[in-house]
């Protein structure tokens, strides 16, 4: 929220890097400049997130990280999503991105392949509820860490996963520091310090991957709070690099490794505010890996079309974008029988063999009994998953499979678009059915329909208003 003439102060700047041109787009970006059809995709967005939120409330990962997070508190006074109590902001940030992210069924920007909102909408949550700025600023803080996390993310044109990295637990550092920074007015000096200072807290290691362990859903809310931290210390003068994206050292050349040759450095801030990315950004049908929603609804469509018996399969081919093999298919053994529900959100083989038992998957299909089910744990190994060599990947998360029958019959069914992105994106009907069902695994149907209500009308509220009403 700076002043419209505070981007002179580092324009034309022959050093200019790219820190210094993300802040001076993010310096004179104003809710005014949001596009109408943009804000209510935005506001979607929003209202996928809040569900989704709700229904984390009722899983032990939220309640330990609560548990955790209150032994730090000191008192402090901002709101969290559906649980009760209040937090200190950093720590609300985390608390609330880990209820966005946690059960793994919010959005994706599938180019970029991350989770913007699970960073964007605690961080502007929180601090727009800390300055009780009004809902317009809200709004505009959220679309502004989606159109800057999209675009450093995509820049890497999906490389950050093969060196073991999870995009959101890196561009997200920076696009939290860039949202917090234009709610507390820094000068576009002070924005290039924030992102120069919020690269050396990137870091987003995938190492959960091997034991179903829980990290990741911390990845976007720990992001959010080393934003506002990279912010705040800017804005007290402190000095941080000015390359943090293209520098000896910085994200791309540390991240990557020599794939970094290959990295589109002028997506980062090309055409911000004329294309917005937000419609870019696509809502989970399937509360499990984005990757592997192609290949499960593929088994959906042809168990349904041939009334196809789990008994009565000889076995599965899976095809999965090739760079994806290390996340949702390997190694063999462990995600033939996952550890637990989140190890199970990432196995092809699991999610394939569930979906043509069950003939569907929900929330209900993580639960300790499916994971544990005779007839699923079999199937699962009759699935071998290889490279897509059709796939789009990564401009959409393409996948299919090959149902092989012991009588002899073979079926096959590809999905070159992920339903839930481009032109599949799921409709306004959609959205708000799936945010009810979530919801209201916590709270009331009444309730549900007001927070429904004001989410989709969020410029008329203040944000500590809006927030409060999130509140338990």
């Amino acid at each position: 929220m700076n002043s419209p003439d505070a981007e002179v102060a580092i324009a034309g700047d022959k050093s200019e890097t790219i820190a210094h041109k993300l802040a001076r787009h993010v310096a004179r970006f104003r809710y005014e400049d949001i596009p109408q059809a943009t804000g209510d995709r935005a506001k979607l967005l929003i209202l996928d997130a809040v569900g989704i939120a709700y229904a984390s409330t009722q899983y032990d990962f939220a309640h330990r990280v609560l548990t955790g997070l209150s032994a730090l508190n000191e008192g402090g006074r901002s709101s969290l999503i559906g649980l009760p109590g209040t937090l200190s902001l950093r720590d609300s940030v985390v608390m609330n991105g880990v209820l966005v992210h946690g059960l793994d069924y919010d959005d994706t920007h599938i180019r970029a392949i991350i989770h913007a909102t699970a960073s964007a909408f605690p961080c502007a949550l929180g601090v727009s509820e800390a300055l009780d700025a009004p809902g317009t600023s809200l709004l505009a803080a959220y679309v502004l860490g989606m159109e800057t996390a999209s675009r450093i993310s995509d820049a890497a044109g999906g490389k950050f996963h093969d060196y073991g990295f999870h995009p959101t637990g890196l561009a997200a550092h920076f696009s939290c520091a860039l949202q917090a920074g234009w709610l507390y007015g820094l000068t576009p000096r002070q924005l290039v310090m924030a992102q120069g200072l919020a690269g050396s807290t990137a870091a987003g290691s995938q190492e959960f991957l091997e034991e179903g362990a829980w990290n990741k859903r911390v990845h976007p809310g720990w992001a959010g709070a080393a934003g506002i931290t990279a912010a705040q210390l800017a804005r007290a003068g402190f000095k941080g690099p000015t390359k943090p994206y293209e520098g000896r050292f910085g994200l791309f050349k540390s991240h990557l490794g020599k794939t970094e040759e290959g990295v589109r450095y002028e997506a980062i801030h090309e055409s911000f505010g004329k294309t917005w990315e937000v419609h870019n950004v696509a809502i989970k049908p399937y509360p499990i890996c984005h990757l592997i929603h192609a290949a499960a609804d593929s088994a959906l469509i042809l168990r349904d079309k041939h009334a196809i018996r789990p008994d009565d399969i000889e076995g599965v081919v899976a095809y999965v974008p090739q760079p994806t093999l290390h996340i949702i298919a390997e190694p063999v053994e462990a995600k033939v029988r996952p550890a637990n529900e989140y190890d199970a959100k990432f196995s092809t083989q699991f999610v394939l063999a569930t979906c043509l038992v069950k003939g569907q998957f929900g929330l209900a299909e993580l639960l300790d009994e499916t994971l544990r089910d005779a007839e699923i744990l079999q199937l699962a190994r009759k699935v071998t998953c290889v490279p897509d060599a059709n796939a789009l990947y990564p401009q959409y998360f393409s996948g299919g499979v090959e149902i092989r029958m012991f009588d002899g019959r073979t079926f096959r069914h590809h999905e070159q678009v992920n339903r839930g992105a481009g032109d599949r994106a799921l409709s306004a009907d959609d959205i708000q059915r799936k945010y009810f069902e979530n919801a209201t695994m916590a709270i009331s149907q009444a309730r549900a329909e007001r927070v429904c209500e004001a989410v989709l009308e969020l410029e008329k509220r203040s944000a500590a208003e809006f927030a409060r009403l999130l509140a338990a």
